[in-house]
C-alpha cells in the first residue's frame, strides 16, 4: 500500500463520518461517528508505522545487498591467494629437487629464492599487517556474511510486518463502510502483529525462521 493510498483511506474515514454528520442519516450516531473518527485515527497511525516499517525493509535489503557484494568479493581475493600460495609452494618444492645436484655456488643462489618464496607463500597465508592474508580474508569475509544473513532476516521480517499492516488498514477502511466493529477489532490485532515483526526485524530478526 502506497502513501497515497492510505492517505485516501484516512479521508475516506474521516468524509463518511462527516458526510453522516451533515446529511442527516437514520443510521448515523453520534457513537458512530466518533468511532469512524477513532478508526480514521488508528488508520493514520497504522499507516505511519507502514511507513516506517517499509523503509527499514529496504535499507535492510540494500545492507543484505551489499555486505552479499563484500562477502564474494573477500573470497574470491581469498581464491586468488590460494592459487599464488599453492604455486610459490609447488615452485618452491620443485627447485629444491633440481639443485640437488648442482654446484655449490647455484645451491646457494637458488636455495635463497626458495627461502624467499616459502617466505611468500607464508606471507599468502597469513599476514595480519595488512589484513590481506588468506586467514584475515576468511575471517572478514565471513564477517560479510553474518551481516548479510541479519540483513536478509530482518528484511523478512520487515515484510511480514509491512503486510499485516497493509491488511490490518484494509480491514479498517472496510470497518467504516460496513459498520462491523469486529473488523476494527481485527485491524487492531493485527496491527500488533505488524509491530510484532517490525521489532523483531530491529532487534532480534533471527529469532524465528519462517
Amino acid at each position: 500500500m502506497e502513501a497515497h493510498e492510505a492517505h485516501e483511506t484516512i479521508h475516506e474515514a474521516a468524509h463518511h463520518g462527516h458526510h453522516d454528520d451533515h446529511h442527516g442519516d437514520k443510521n448515523a450516531s453520534p457513537i458512530k461517528n466518533s468511532r469512524n473518527r477513532n478508526i480514521a485515527v488508528l488508520i493514520s497511525v497504522l499507516a505511519a508505522l507502514l511507513a516506517i516499517v517499509e523503509a527499514s525493509g529496504k535499507s535492510a535489503q540494500n545492507t543484505s545487498v551489499s555486505a552479499n557484494i563484500e562477502a564474494s568479493n573477500l573470497w574470491a581475493f581469498f581464491q586468488a591467494k590460494t592459487i599464488r600460495m599453492t604455486t610459490m609452494r609447488t615452485a618452491a618444492d620443485a627447485l629444491e629437487t633440481l639443485i640437488l645436484a648442482e654446484s655449490p655456488e647455484l645451491k646457494a643462489s637458488a636455495g635463497k629464492r626458495v627461502v624467499d618464496w616459502r617466505a611468500a607463500a607464508l606471507r599468502y597465508d597469513s599476514e595480519p599487517e595488512t589484513g590481506e592474508g588468506r586467514k584475515e580474508l576468511a575471517a572478514k569475509a565471513k564477517v560479510a556474511e553474518a551481516v548479510r544473513d541479519r540483513a536478509l532476516s530482518s528484511y523478512h521480517m520487515f515484510e511480514y510486518g509491512a503486510a499485516a499492516l497493509q491488511i490490518s488498514i484494509v480491514l479498517c477502511s472496510a470497518a467504516v463502510v460496513t459498520g462491523m466493529l469486529g473488523l476494527a477489532f481485527a485491524a487492531g490485532g493485527l496491527g500488533m502483529v505488524g509491530i510484532a515483526f517490525g521489532l523483531l526485524g530491529w532487534l532480534a530478526p533471527t529469532l524465528i525462521h519462517l
